[in-house]
């Protein structure tokens, strides 16, 4: 997943139905001496609207929290769409645009506080570690980094069968990627894990090897490939936000044919356009154990 140099400015045309980070704050500076205990969240995606709906599915959505022995407060953070997740995995055709528009930016957010009973209820709470305050300065610094250069979401993993040693054409960029990289940068600074085991989501395609398209301009601009254009906005056509039920499962039967029987799927990765040639089974959502990094007991810092 490649970096950027900065994150550029939102289009007033990208509009979140619900706020995104809307209590968030500065991450503070801890004294050095402080030892802050690390906590695994996890809980349904929008549990807040459909309580465990999407936990039955093990479709989950992670955060770390914090707890401060010097001072008591707790702290939250995670990483997830600014303007929800349909925005970040399908795009809008706008009229009088040739190209795709994306509302596809993803964001870190930190706010005081941990919501005991959303993650407790149908996720997790547990502790994972134990930093200090200059181990947890430390990890401000690089999220501070990593937040304005790893800028923009990725529903898809894209892999060449379910096999586990399958290759990976395209990883995923979302929230328990934060999550991950999160912990290793802890592990980095010295921290220590406890042995529990920690499961994560994964939305998978299954692809042959993938064949460059191009990026938006050579594409979509004035001397672009106008059938390709043509073919890439007519896949992305019946993914679009449905008003009745009717719609959807026409649109629906659109999406089957041309995923499933003719196997064809438009990526766009890195500003760029890619053809996945489609296989069997298409498409799975996992919930797997990746296990959390190993730390040097040596310099815990604590």
């Amino acid at each position: 997943h490649r970096r950027f140099d900065y994150r550029p400015k939102t289009d007033p045309y990208c509009q979140a139905r619900y706020t995104f980070c809307p209590t968030g704050s500065a991450i503070p500076r801890m004294k050095e001496e402080d030892v802050i205990e690390v906590y695994r969240l996890q809980a349904p995606v929008w549990e807040f609207k459909y309580g465990d709906l999407l936990g039955h599915l093990k479709i989950m959505h992670d955060a770390v929290g914090f707890k401060s022995s010097l001072t008591g407060k707790n702290y939250t953070m995670e990483w997830y769409e600014l303007f929800q997740l349909g925005n970040c995995t399908f795009p809008h055709l706008r009229p009088g645009m040739d190209a795709p528009f994306w509302c596809n930016q993803g964001a870190a957010c930190f706010y005081e506080g941990i919501d005991d009973a959303h993650w407790k209820e149908n996720g997790t709470l547990v502790l994972v570690t134990t930093i200090s305050g200059t181990m947890f300065n430390e990890m401000a610094k690089w999220v501070k980094y990593d937040n304005e250069t790893g800028i923009y979401y990725e529903t898809w993993t894209v892999q060449a069968s379910p096999d586990k040693q399958a290759v990976v054409w395209f990883d995923s960029y979302e929230c328990s990627k934060f999550i991950l990289r999160t912990y290793q940068k802890l592990a980095d600074l010295g921290a220590v894990f406890n042995k529990i085991q920690t499961n994560y989501t994964s939305i998978i395609l299954f692809s042959g090897e993938p064949i460059y398209l191009g990026n938006e301009t050579s594409i979509f601009g004035p001397l672009g490939n106008k059938t390709l254009a043509a073919a890439i906005r007519d896949f992305y056509y019946p993914f679009k936000p449905h008003r009745t039920v009717g719609e959807f499962f026409v649109d629906l039967l659109k999406i089957i044919n041309r995923v499933v029987l003719n196997h064809q799927f438009y990526l766009f990765y890195n500003l760029e356009y890619w053809f996945l040639p489609m296989k069997s089974p298409y498409l799975k959502i996992i919930y797997e154990e990746v296990p959390l990094p190993k730390g040097s007991k040596t310099s815990s810092g604590l």
